[in-house]
């Protein structure tokens, strides 16, 4: 009776993905990088527990911050395995992006001040960039805009 009463709060694929908002592909991606988890039914078919909505959505944020899916697997590793993870085990968790976030914080606002004077090669023209790298001399020091 309990393995029942388990199942009915287990969602498929599907229904884990309007929940989500997720593609189906994106959640069977995450699962194979180690992100989420499912268990197999007897007929081989995928179920998430709900529990599993928390992570796809910090995933997604995550991701949306430009946090790579390296360092989102780290701390979601962080997290209990035995029992669904509590607003503490989260709020411990999410503490640990902050450095991260101030960071790209500066990074996006240094980007976002120098935009018209640096994409790419250093400028938006060509008039501009002749004289501020004239004969592409920042392209020995490497790929992109290396004067941020």
């Amino acid at each position: 009776m309990v393995e029942v009463m388990d199942m009915a709060h287990e969602l498929t694929p599907g229904e884990m993905s309007v929940r989500s908002g997720v593609a189906v592909s994106a959640l069977h991606f995450y699962e194979r990088e180690g992100l989420i988890a499912s268990r197999r039914t007897t007929g081989n078919q995928r179920r998430y527990s709900r529990d599993t909505l928390r992570r796809v959505a910090f995933i997604r944020m995550s991701q949306r911050l430009g946090i790579p899916l390296s360092r989102i697997r780290d701390a979601l590793s962080t997290l209990p395995s035995d029992r669904v993870p509590t607003s503490k085990d989260w709020a411990r968790l999410s503490a640990g992006w902050r450095q991260d976030i101030d960071d790209r914080i500066v990074h996006l606002q240094r980007l976002r001040d120098n935009l018209t004077g640096c994409i790419g090669c250093g400028c938006l023209s060509l008039k501009v960039c002749a004289l501020a790298n004239p004969g592409d001399a920042l392209a020995g020091q490497g790929p992109g805009a290396v004067r941020l």
